[in-house]
């Protein structure tokens, strides 16, 4: 109704304005380059408008990048992700995308426009002199670890892509086509942005003399360090992996969160797991993760769309011991007066009273406590299991199983009652595909899924067995399909990004 309401004051505003129009408005301010960049809350503003670029900025479709269309890319389209439905979803779930998806065209646009957003703050705040030098410095930082996450999705999603930095912004021809960069320059480039980022960056926001206030949420030193080892953990530099996540580790800001389940209530904003997360309000910034990710006729979680799920294959492999099986809704009785429930064999009808659901919800986003429409769920971008996985791996591929690393990933394990790894079992080849196993558990529907698959060599091995395992076409061909087909509406502008090894 809120939205109706103001359409018609606009209608009506614009009817009054027709009928003087001699009338000349006064013009109260005009913002420009030259003066909108003069103060502290000029740069604080120009910082937080790159925040608000990982999701929607406001309440009301607000489903860009992490707040949901994001999980489409790293999550739907891998072995464990399901959409039931058909259309640009569909075909990432079926592995049948290509250049027209409108999913592929909503992320890299969403990425571009933070790495906009970024481009515009770092260009316009370097030669204030409003601020003081340690507050430049800051801006400076968060904005730059902004921008790498940014092109660090971007490069898991296409691979070589066009760098654009501030540098481009004094060019008057920065908008002729330009070829992509490959992902060496930009891992290059990245390293250097984040290495001095973490030189600047707060470990955190407590007692923060430039912000005054305990700004969780905002980029800290873990943050980049952090990215800096997924970073390296992608280009298989495992000595890299290990010396970055011991710098976070060594930071003593960190641990895991008592309870899985607890960790992504609406309610948990933030905890000390959290290394960099998107945040939401439900009345100020409020997602539609919930809707999303929600049961469908479910009689708590109710009108909901169960759009991005997990497939019961996935479902299926946790432990009942394992209290992460416990963050679905496997079984309920619906508003329709049928209980929902996994089909015992694949083909089987239901009798009366039974549905028997394509696929299963997870409450990852989708908590009972939630009572609005929108919800203020968190998204961890990074946290802190991810670093003791990453850390296991990286171990491993050096010297195979040891002490340490079976230790990490039981720390993992343990947090969830899931049963533990023992030494003895298991073999550098084992043990990899257990923690590739481990992250799917821990790590589902957090954008990762999709990256561990392809830097372990199991993209079309993985998928392309549960496709068939299911009655339907294994699609996924390596390496053609290792990155995303580029937007067709980025190729029509630019001629120099090309599908021919994508289709």
């Amino acid at each position: 109704m809120k939205k109706y309401t103001i359409l018609l004051l606009l209608l009506a505003a614009g009817t009054q304005f027709s009928c003087n129009e001699d009338l000349e408005p006064t013009v109260y301010s005009s913002l420009t380059n030259a003066n909108g960049y003069q103060t502290k809350s000029d740069a604080v503003a120009a910082v937080n408008s790159i925040y608000g670029r990982l999701k929607g900025p406001s309440v009301g479709d607000n489903f860009s990048y992490w707040a949901t269309r994001h999980f489409a890319l790293t999550d739907i389209a891998t072995d464990l992700g399901h959409c039931q439905f058909g259309g640009d979803p569909g075909q990432l779930s079926l592995g049948t995308w290509n250049s027209t998806n409108g999913l592929l065209k909503e992320d890299w646009n969403a990425m571009y426009k933070l790495i906009a957003n970024a481009n515009s703050a770092i260009f316009n705040i370097a030669p204030m002199t409003g601020i003081s030098t340690a507050e430049k410095e800051q801006f400076i930082a968060e904005a730059k670890f902004l921008r790498c996450s940014a092109y660090m999705d971007l490069t898991d999603s296409w691979g070589p892509v066009i760098l654009i930095t501030e540098a481009n912004l004094a060019n008057p021809n920065y908008l002729d086509q330009t070829p992509p960069t490959s992902v060496e320059d930009i891992d290059t480039f990245m390293i250097k942005e984040l290495t001095e980022a973490a030189a600047v960056l707060p470990v955190n926001y407590q007692s923060n003399a430039i912000y005054g206030t305990n700004d969780v949420g905002r980029a800290t030193k873990g943050a980049a360090l952090t990215l800096l080892a997924k970073l390296y953990l992608r280009a298989h530099d495992w000595q890299k992996v290990v010396t970055y996540t011991q710098q976070v580790m060594d930071l003593n800001q960190y641990s895991l969160y008592p309870s899985y389940l607890g960790l992504f209530k609406e309610s948990n904003k933030w905890c000390s797991e959290n290394i960099f997360s998107s945040l939401s309000d439900a009345n100020t910034n409020g997602t539609e993760l919930l809707n999303h990710f929600g049961p469908v006729d479910h009689p708590v979680v109710q009108n909901r769309w169960q759009y991005y799920t997990v497939n019961w294959d996935f479902y299926n492999t946790f432990g009942n011991e394992d209290d992460r099986k416990q963050c679905f809704f496997p079984e309920y009785l619906g508003t329709d007066g049928l209980v929902h429930k996994q089909s015992p064999a694949m083909g089987a009808e239901p009798p009366a009273g039974e549905f028997y659901m394509p696929d299963v919800a997870t409450k990852k986003y989708a908590d009972d406590e939630t009572t609005t429409y929108y919800d203020g769920h968190s998204v961890n971008i990074l946290r802190y299991a991810d670093v003791l996985l990453s850390r296991a791996e990286a171990l491993n591929e050096i010297s195979g199983p040891t002490p340490e690393a079976i230790g990490l990933i039981n720390q993992v394990k343990g947090r969830s009652h899931a049963k533990l790894l023992v030494l003895g079992d298991y073999n550098q080849s084992t043990l990899r595909d257990a923690i590739l196993q481990e992250r799917g558990w821990e790590l589902f529907y957090e954008g990762k899924r999709r990256s561990d698959l392809i830097r372990m060599n199991k993209y079309d091995v993985l998928v392309n067995a549960y496709h068939i395992r299911v009655g339907e076409t294994g699609q996924i061909r390596m390496p053609q399909n290792k990155y995303y087909t580029y937007p067709q509406s980025q190729v029509d502008l630019n001629s120099k990004l090309s599908n021919a090894d994508r289709q």
